[in-house]
């Protein structure tokens, strides 16, 4: 199997990754180390030990329907023209992707809008999209700063700007906001979960991290809440990341580290693009008996498990919200509010080998997800 980023990386950048950050990565950040000296973890029948299994039995199991269960109970008008802005990398297209099936089901046209994911592309796309005048706009981290004169234009015009998997705030033009600083913390909680399980309470962890990437943020500081909370005394090393190293020298930052710091057992990446070349960089180094969890999986990742050259991964929901930002728009235009939409939980899912859906990525974590929102749209 090859260890290259390839499109591993491609897909993964903005799986979560506001755009703000591909954006400004001249301001990378440094790395820096908060180190945990290693004390007396809690015993295997500790009541965190018991908590943190009972979280990962929930975050464990496939969601079986979608959070949505009140009916759009109109006729949805046909017709409907979005444009969808793209924010230059895979992960991107694909949302796009799933949304535009969703969309076809209603009769609606879905126009892909691309950029390079610069703010002169960007606020060329808004630019295309005002002279469109479409029924709405959709699109994916990019920062309110880089189109706020657009979005202001489209706010005046009555046109709907959704958005997803951006640190970004509600209101004042965006309609709809998925997968925003206010949800992502579980991702941090379901981490904990798998690691806490995993070590019986007896952890030695390093948690790296891309602080450039600040939607990031919430998962990194639930993390350590409820790591700190069920693994009372476990030690838990903070290593920031510079974006220079993804694709290039990553495995090696991980290699010195963990040759450093024998005692670590586990390794949790707060992306999946940060895991890649790993497993086999630590093979090449004679580096065993260390257990690696990434937040937000992609194929590669997934790959890794299946192969058991990787322990677990949580499951972004990239199908179901895009099928969820078909349905909010389908409400506004049939003269109801988005809040049905805004107020839903998107499913998350934490994998292992014994509960992987599929090794090949882009797989829905509910897995009727389609058959559900079309009930509610009434087309079944």
């Amino acid at each position: 199997m090859s260890s290259r980023p390839g499109r591993a990386v491609r897909r993964a950048l903005t799986a979560i990754v506001p755009v703000a950050a591909l954006l400004t990565l001249a301001a990378c950040g440094t790395d820096s180390t908060t180190a945990a000296e290693p004390s007396q973890a809690a015993a295997p029948g500790s009541p965190g030990l018991a908590a943190a299994r009972a979280a990962l039995k929930k975050y464990s199991e496939r969601p079986a329907s979608i959070a949505v269960t009140q009916p759009v109970g109109k006729k949805i008008p046909e017709g409907k023209k979005i444009d969808f802005i793209l924010c230059g990398v895979q992960s991107c297209k694909d949302l796009a992707d799933f949304f535009t099936e969703g969309a076809e089901e209603l009769g609606w046209k879905v126009k892909q809008i691309a950029t390079q994911g610069t703010p002169e592309s960007v606020q060329a796309a808004y630019e295309q999209v005002l002279r469109d005048k479409p029924d709405a706009v959709v699109a994916s981290g990019f920062p309110r700063a880089v189109y706020a004169r657009q979005l202001a234009q489209l706010k005046a015009a009555g046109i709907p700007v959704v958005q997803s998997n951006a640190d970004e705030v509600m209101g004042d033009g965006i309609s709809l906001l998925k997968n925003g600083p206010k949800d992502v913390g579980v991702q941090g909680e379901m981490l904990a979960s798998w690691v806490v399980s995993d070590s019986d309470a007896e952890a030695n962890t390093v948690y790296f991290d891309l602080p450039a990437y600040t939607i990031l943020k919430p998962v990194k500081d639930s993390f350590a809440a409820k790591y700190e909370e069920w693994c009372d005394g476990c030690a838990l090393d903070n290593i920031d990341v510079p974006i220079t190293a993804v694709g290039k020298d990553m495995p090696d930052r991980v290699v010195s580290y963990l040759r450093s710091h024998p005692k670590v057992t586990h390794v949790v990446f707060s992306l999946g693009l940060l895991n890649v070349g790993v497993p086999a960089a630590l093979k090449t180094a004679g580096i065993t008996g260390k257990h690696l969890v990434v937040n937000v999986g992609d194929a590669q990742n997934y790959q890794y498990i299946q192969s058991g050259l990787s322990d677990g991964a949580m499951a972004l929901n990239s199908h179901e919200t895009a099928w969820l930002q078909v349905d909010a728009l389908a409400r506004h235009f049939t003269g109801q509010s988005m809040d049905v939409d805004q107020r839903a939980e998107l499913p998350n899912m934490l994998v292992t080998k014994d509960n992987l859906p599929s090794a090949d990525g882009d797989f829905p974590i509910v897995e009727d997800y389609q058959a559900q929102f079309k009930a509610l749209w009434g087309l079944s």
